[in-house]
This record gives C-alpha cells, sequence and structure tokens, in this order.
C-alpha cells in the first residue's frame, strides 16, 4: 500500500492534490480503504484535516482535490458549482471509438451531463480517450461510455468487464486565486499507451 505522502502532487495553503491510489474510498461507507485513514499524514502540523472537496470513485485513479480548511473547501466548493474547475480524465474503452463522436449529452437520471471526448488513439480492440466532464454526475463518464457503446475497460458494472477499471483523472486547473493563472496540476498515468 502507497504512503499517501508519497501521492501529494501539489500544496499551498489552501488546497492539497493527491494522485489517489484504485481502492482508495472517498466517502465512509463500502469497501476499500478510506481517506480519512491516511490524511492524518497530511496535516503537516496542523490540527485540522484536510477534506476533499469532489469525489472519485473507489477504482478511478488520479488527480483528487482536497480543501486544507473549511474556508478552502467552501471556496472550492464554489467553483466546482460554478463549473470553473476543468478536470480531464483518460480512460481505456472496448472497441474503436468514432472520431466524430465528440460530444456525449445524454442526461442522467434526469439531469443535464455533459463529457466532450477526443480520441487520443484508436484500434479495433480498444480505444484510448481524454474525457472532459463539463456536468459532475455521479458515475458520469462510466455512463456515457457505456451508453455510446465503449465501455471503460475494468468497469463491471457498466459492461466493461472484470479487472482494474481504465479511468484516471489526468489533470486538475483551479482558479482558486484571482491574481493568478489557475494551478494546473496532472497525475501521471499507469495504463496509458503511449
Amino acid at each position: 500500500m502507497r504512503n499517501i505522502v508519497d501521492t501529494v502532487l501539489y500544496k499551498d495553503g489552501m488546497m492539497l492534490v493527491i494522485d489517489k491510489p484504485a481502492g482508495w474510498s472517498c466517502t465512509p461507507t463500502g469497501p476499500g480503504v478510506h481517506l480519512t485513514n491516511y490524511l492524518q499524514a497530511l496535516t503537516f502540523g496542523k490540527t485540522t484535516l484536510p477534506q476533499v472537496a469532489h469525489r472519485l470513485d473507489r477504482e478511478t485513479t488520479g488527480c483528487l482535490l482536497l480543501g486544507r480548511h473549511p474556508r478552502a473547501l467552501r471556496d472550492l466548493g464554489q467553483l466546482f458549482q460554478d463549473r470553473k474547475i476543468r478536470k480531464t480524465y483518460w480512460a481505456l474503452v472496448r472497441g474503436h471509438w468514432p472520431e466524430a463522436l465528440d460530444r456525449l449529452d445524454q442526461p442522467i437520471q434526469g439531469q443535464e451531463a455533459v463529457t466532450l471526448v477526443k480520441v487520443r488513439q484508436a484500434s479495433s480492440e480498444q480505444s484510448w480517450l481524454e474525457l472532459e466532464p463539463l456536468t459532475g454526475r455521479t458515475h458520469q463518464l462510466r455512463i456515457h461510455c457505456s451508453q455510446a457503446g465503449f465501455p471503460i475497460l475494468g468497469d463491471d458494472k457498466y459492461g466493461g468487464g472484470e479487472g482494474p477499471m481504465k479511468l484516471h483523472a489526468r489533470r486538475l486547473e483551479v482558479p482558486l486565486y484571482k491574481k493568478r493563472a489557475p494551478v494546473v496540476v496532472e497525475a501521471p498515468c499507469l495504463f496509458a499507451p503511449e
């Protein structure tokens, strides 16, 4: 098991971005290792634990944003609500994704859900995609890929079969500071075909 201190990609006084491994849960219920079991190591001498500003599914890897105190968490939450934080994911899906299919906008549970898609590489058996969710619905990328007929590999819930899920939160752009450029953080991807 990786030490959570080794997963830190970015930190400042307001926020923290970690490279979340598969199996670490953002919610205290259900299977897997819960992040709060490890957040003590990230207090850096403070008594307040960082709190998750958004969620990644238990098997999704990559950039996870945390607020380092209540004000930071509130400000980050507002940025998510205003859709100002850009998130980019990488996924391996089953089948040859057509280049022309660059926007998925099927509603999820009656709510608007929009995902932009860029094909990075494709073969007859699988495609490597760059996904940008413009909305933040639960399981949005997994559902959209499955609805399009190209489930994410390893996603046993939505038709991608057994094994580790090939969905990775590759990049975050966080415009938290008014007089500075957005903070951009990337997490290395272990399954990328490059």
